[in-house]
């Protein structure tokens, strides 16, 4: 039977050495910071627990302090594995330092070695990885030097390379809902993810340990029982929170759980730089395709299509788990305005690993001659690839979207692109800084791959990056070329993007796809 405590005495049962499992993602969507806030502040006076290893499927952080900011103490971890590192600096601060053990992996890959851990299965098998950063034939995963036990190993089966990722064994698991019922069944009504909370739950009771939930309020009598996210009889602890936030941006927004609700947001205009890209990537798109988008740049795409009328012959979808609704953008990219549904990330990455997704819109840092994009460090900077390389190995259609140059700057007029300044570094190099995305696996695997920017858009060929459209206005020698480390191929019919993408006219995307259902 769950007993309800408040934070502090609920982190004290995390012993020294323990492996923490830790739901939720991003800016504070579904994240129990409640308790995070209390882990740090309890080893800060006590100095315990010390040395335990974190873990957490997606990213968790606000940029700045919240979330595994909370926990980033030295002496407190021993050890961190998670699918995406950016929004959580003072973590990332402590890996470059050597300070701790540093581990990235494919989102989907953690969130399916969660069901995998509550199962007890020895680990996964699958050919997410292969050819990036996380197989073992280039760094297996490790952030840093300190990490030097191997979390990913190659494993051939029947001529085939595959991965194998081990489980892990699960002391304690720091969940989060809206409410828990008279039994200490945990509901999600207001979360605008459910993560992998089952699984993780589950992974620490089948191992011996504890799951504590943070949640907002507790309900008087029975919930639903198909409305049951995790069993009371699989939680332990109840932390209630009655000041919990939806995320760390938004209180409470109905529009973000519910299909039906009108809302309002000042981040779905479109202008510039971001226009230009986004209007020519989303003329990539197909009629009922389903569609990814990632953070950043390519959140705009729903923008476009919405313009075009074209949103309801297709389907977005992002890995947080929603569906066929708006992504939001920024730092709250991860839930959805208007979902039509949302599942466990699991099960969303059960799709795109299975190549259900037809297209995908992601960012990049760098590209190669080899048509390689690093998404995940560079130089000083680490990110983490989040669920980028589950998603762009997987995917039918992969679009790359991001400025040409690191701080160029151009006019955008009606007419085109006006160059006035070539960039302050280039992001076209001979070799990219770390594989986040592989041009052999994509070439092996038979995908479309384009990269898009504001001055050319490039192809993925057999022979490498080629060149196949240059923006209106752009000199190609001294704006485009010039600002390359390497020759691409040039296309023998280079074309001029359309006039449509700066002046605002149609795209043509309705036509386009009439055109495409006729065939």
């Amino acid at each position: 039977m769950f007993k309800i405590i408040d934070s502090d005495q609920a982190v004290s049962y995390i012993k020294d050495g323990h492996t923490l499992a830790i739901g939720g993602a991003g800016a504070g969507h579904a994240v129990p910071d409640r308790l995070l806030q209390s882990l740090g502040e309890v080893f800060e006076r006590t100095g315990h627990p010390q040395n335990i290893t974190s873990i957490h499927p997606c990213g968790i952080g606000d940029n700045d302090q919240r979330g595994l900011n909370h926990i980033a103490r030295e002496g407190l971890i021993k050890r961190d594995v998670g699918g995406f590192w950016g929004n959580a600096p003072k973590m990332t601060a402590l890996a470059k330092a050597g300070k701790i053990e540093g581990y990235n992996l494919p989102q989907g890959v953690l969130s399916h070695l969660m069901r995998a851990s509550a199962s007890k299965k020895p680990g996964i098998i699958t050919r997410v990885g292969l050819k990036t950063f996380v197989d073992p034939r280039l760094e297996g995963g490790k952030v840093n030097a300190e990490a030097k036990d191997d979390l990913v190993r190659l494993m051939p089966i029947d001529g085939q390379d595959y991965l194998f990722y081990p489980s892990f064994k699960i002391d304690v698991a720091f969940i989060r809902g809206t409410s828990i019922d008279c039994e200490g069944n945990l509901t999600m009504e207001q979360e605008v993810g459910f993560f992998a909370m089952m699984s993780i739950a589950q992974a620490a009771k089948t191992n011996g340990g504890i799951v504590i939930a943070q949640v907002k309020q507790v309900k008087e009598g029975h919930c639903d029982p198909g409305h049951v996210k995790v069993p009371g009889n699989f939680i332990d602890y109840v932390v209630v929170e009655p000041a919990q936030e939806m995320t760390f941006i938004s209180g409470f927004e109905e529009a973000l759980v519910k299909r039906d609700v009108a809302y309002q947001s000042d981040d779905l205009g479109l202008e510039g730089l971001k226009k230009v890209i986004m209007r020519r990537a989303s003329m990539e798109l197909e009629p009922n395709a389903f569609v990814n988008l990632g953070y950043g740049m390519s959140d705009a795409v729903p923008i476009v299509a919405n313009e075009e009328g074209v949103c309801d012959e297709l389907t977005f979808m992002i890995e947080q788990g929603a569906s066929a609704g708006i992504p939001t953008t920024g730092l709250n990219f991860g839930a959805m305005y208007n979902p039509s549904s949302i599942v466990d990330d699991g099960y969303q990455f059960d799709f795109f690993q299975g190549g259900g997704l037809d297209i995908a819109f992601l960012g990049f840092a760098q590209i190669d001659k080899n048509g390689n994009v690093n998404s995940s460090r560079f130089g000083n900077v680490l990110t983490g690839c989040g669920g980028f390389i589950d998603i762009s190995q997987n995917a039918k259609k992969v679009v790359f979207t991001g400025s040409f140059a690191v701080k160029g700057t151009q006019e955008i007029t009606d007419q085109g692109v006006n160059v006035t300044y070539a960039g302050k570094a280039k992001k076209f190099v001979p070799q990219v800084e770390q594989v986040t995305f592989s041009g052999d696996f994509a070439r092996e695997n038979g995908q479309e791959v384009f990269y898009v920017t504001e001055r050319a858009v490039f192809k993925l060929t057999d022979k490498g990056l080629q060149l196949i459209e240059i923006a209106p206005g752009v000199d190609l020698e001294k704006d485009i070329l010039a600002m390359m480390d390497f020759m691409p191929e040039i296309a023998d019919d280079l074309k001029v993007c359309l006039i449509s993408i700066y002046n605002g006219e149609s795209l043509g995307l309705k036509e386009k796809f009439k055109q495409v259902e006729l065939v």
